[in-house]
Formats: structure tokens, sequence, C-alpha cells
């Protein structure tokens, strides 16, 4: 068993200082963008081993970067940007919120609002759009229902949250099936088996404490079905196995032509619509890019020997594995406050666990996914919860008691690490019958 090197670990360390510093110092861990942050970690990881030619590292990243996995990730990336940008050009998420709370009774108002939230999340891929998409409906809710403000939007993020893990156009999901390489159909049933209950749990927790809540809401809520079709067609086509980007650009070019006949996009405004989506995704693209190319070199010097022989010591079993994926990968989302990076930095030393315990790549993705979300979903100082406490004028630690989804989707990630037979067992089982 390969020992490797701690010292090889040293840009990842560069980073999450430099980072998680700028961040604290400056109280706005915005304050460095993550790129920077990257740019800074590849530069100490070419100035290590000396002995090692410039010209023989450029080598190494770019056999790292050329990697089937990285490059077919960053396109799926492009891709699902352009077709974000077409459907919302399209009308496609004003006309699914609407269509959500046309249908909504008043006597589910707060588990309402995360019943929404899971169906455009799930339908849009991102937590961010659907928090900005909900944020103003939280409000209104609030100020009907007298729920504090906080409630309301606890239920949005936890919706947002619940497509974000989920949805085959998600980032996350992306990066997690493309570092684990296995199917996004296989990793969506896998994930959904664990996050349900987690889900229903949460669901059955805001009805209870808002089940006397009645509300109004003023204005017209206009939507057509028509618009929301490329959502639907787009997750459907992906659960039936439809290779991803024929998917996503079946989506793009359906969504451009309803715009285009309902009058939503112009004729000249096609080709803008999709690349304003796809300039959306420059940056989790470049992200990916540079962490290929600091991996490459960490693994090039021993750093995920390192990382592998130390969870060896500490683990035993595929359980005990699972264990060590989860909180690597929950420890690395804390540290970056990005639940894409974190699983793209995890995924490759995951892989290698997985690979050595014979950890289904299926399941190794959501465990990825999920607990990155987790993360996510209760950082103060994350994206989501920033947006949120800003849309309804509070602070992220009102909104953390009201967490129910993240807390109840590690809990039951938990249980089915625990509780659910390995392969190995599985694979025994079947013999001895």
């Amino acid at each position: 068993m390969e020992k490797g090197r701690a010292r090889a670990l040293l840009p990842i360390g560069v980073f999450l200082v430099s980072f998680l510093g700028m961040g604290i110092v400056s109280g706005n861990f915005n304050a460095m963008p993550a790129v920077v942050g990257f740019l800074i970690a590849l530069t100490v990881a070419f100035l290590q081993n000396p002995s090692l030619k410039f010209d023989e590292k450029v080598k190494v990243i770019a056999k790292g970067v050329g990697d089937e996995n990285i490059i077919t990730m960053c396109l799926i990336f492009l891709a699902a940007g352009g077709f974000s940008g077409a459907v919302r050009a399209a009308g496609g998420v004003d006309s699914t919120v609407n269509f959500c709370l046309s249908i909504l009774p008043s006597s589910v108002a707060v588990m309402g609002l995360m019943l929404i939230g899971c169906f455009i999340s799930l339908s849009m891929g991102t937590s961010m759009g659907t928090i900005a998409a909900l944020a103003p409906v939280a409000a209104g809710i609030s100020d009907k229902t007298g729920f504090s403000p906080a409630l309301c939007i606890g239920a949005v993020v936890c919706g947002a949250m619940f497509g974000d893990n989920l949805s085959m156009i998600s980032d996350t999901t992306i990066a997690a099936v493309k570092t684990q390489g296995c199917n996004m159909k296989d990793k969506f049933k896998a994930n959904f088996l664990i996050v349900f209950p987690a889900a229903v749990a949460a669901l059955l927790i805001f009805f209870l404490i808002t089940r006397r809540a009645e509300y109004v809401i003023e204005g017209d809520l206009e939507y057509s079905l028509l618009k929301i079709v490329p959502y639907m067609a787009v997750l459907a086509g992906a659960l039936v196995g439809i290779n991803v980007f024929a998917v996503l650009i079946g989506g793009t070019v359906l969504s451009l032509v309803i715009g285009t006949v309902t009058g939503e996009i112009g004729v000249f405004e096609i080709f803008t619509s999709v690349g304003d989506g796809v300039t959306g995704m420059y940056d989790i693209t470049v992200i990916s890019l540079l962490v290929a190319c600091v991996v490459a070199l960490m693994r090039e010097y021993g750093g995920i020997d390192y990382i592998l022989f130390v969870i060896r010591k500490r683990i035993r079993g595929q359980k005990g594995a699972q264990i060590g994926i989860a909180v690597l990968t929950l420890l690395v989302d804390m540290a970056t406050a990005n639940n894409t990076v974190a699983i793209v930095i995890a995924g490759p030393i995951a892989k290698e666990v997985a690979r050595e315990y014979e950890i289904d790549p299926k399941r190794t993705a959501s465990l990825l996914d999920i607990f990155a979300s987790v993360g996510q979903g209760l950082l103060p100082y994350g994206a989501q919860l920033l947006l949120a406490a800003q849309a309804v004028s509070a602070a992220p630690f009102e909104i953390m008691p009201y967490l129910y989804y993240p807390w109840m989707m590690g809990i039951s990630a938990l249980l089915f690490i625990l509780f659910g037979k390995d392969r190995k067992q599985r694979r025994r089982s079947r013999s001895d019958g």
C-alpha cells in the first residue's frame, strides 16, 4: 500500500486558507472568486517538486484535463447552460411558478412553498434560480399568513435543495455522475430512494406547524402549459436513458421554438438567449478544468495516495468507506461554500476509495451529491442562504432552524449507509441461494 506524500496536498491547503481567510477577514465569502483561488493553488502545484521539469508538469496536467469524464462534464455544463437560457427566455420559469401557485390550496401554504420549490428546482436544475423565483412569493405569503419570513423562505430553500440534488440538468448531478463514471438515470434512482423519505418528513413538519394558515394571492397568475413542456421533456428524456447531450439540445431547440411561436423570443434573439445561459456556466467550467490540473499534479506527486492511505487506516469495510466519502465531501463543501466545486474536488478521491472498497459508482455519485447538498443547504455563508436572507431581509441564522430537509437528507443517507446491505453481502447471499 503506497503511503504517498502529505506535502503534495499543499495546493489545496493554500486554496482553502486563501479562500476562507479572505472571506473571514473581509466578512464577505465572495471577496475572492473561486477561480482565482484555484489559480493560486495551481501556481503552488507548479512550484512543487522541482525534480520534475516544467514541460513534464504541463504534460501531466494536459493528461488530467484531457480525461474523458472531465471533458464530457464541461461540455454538459455548457449544454445545460444553453438550455437554461433558452427556457428562461421562452417564459418557462414564470409559467412554472405561476402554474404551481395556481393549483396550491391555501391550507398548505408553507408546505406548498417547499413543494413548488421541489418541482421548479427539479425542472430548472438550479437552487439559486429557484430561490430567486420564489422569494417574492415567500415574502407575500409571510405577510398574509403572519408566519415569519424566515420560516417561509426556509421552505423555499428546502425545495430548492431537493432539485439541486436530483435534477438531471443540475451542475452537481453532472459533476457527481461524470467524476464517478455512471449513468444519470442510475444515479437518479439510487439518489431518489435515499432523499424521498427526507423530503416527505420535511413536508410533514411544515404541514404540521403551518396547517391553519390561509392566504390569497393577488393579481393574475398567467401561465402556459406549453412553456412548461421543455422542462418535462428534458426530465422524461433523461429518466428513460436518452443521451444527455441529445436531451439538452432537444430541450433547447424545443424551448426556442415555443418561445418564438408564443412571441416571447424574437427571431434575432434566439442565439442571444442561448449564449446568455452558456455564459452563466463559464465559471464552473473553468473551475472544473483548474481543479483537474491541480488534482493531476497532486496525484503525480503522491497526494491522492496519501489520502487513500489515511482513509484506509481509519475505515473498515464498505460502510466505513461510504462514511469517509460523506465526511470528506461535507468538509470540502464547508471550506469552499460551493457544492459543485466540492464534488469536483472530492470526486477523484471518492472514485479511488469506491474502487478500493467495491462501492457501486451510482452509490458513490449519490453520496457526493447528497452530502455536498447537505452542507450547502446549511452553510450560513453559502450562496443559497445569503440570497434567501437578502430576499426577505432576514439573517441566515434566522433561517437555519427551518432548514428541515437538509438535516433529514443527511440523516436518511446515514441510515442507508449503516443499515443497507453492501454489494459483497448481496453477492454472497445470491451465491448461497
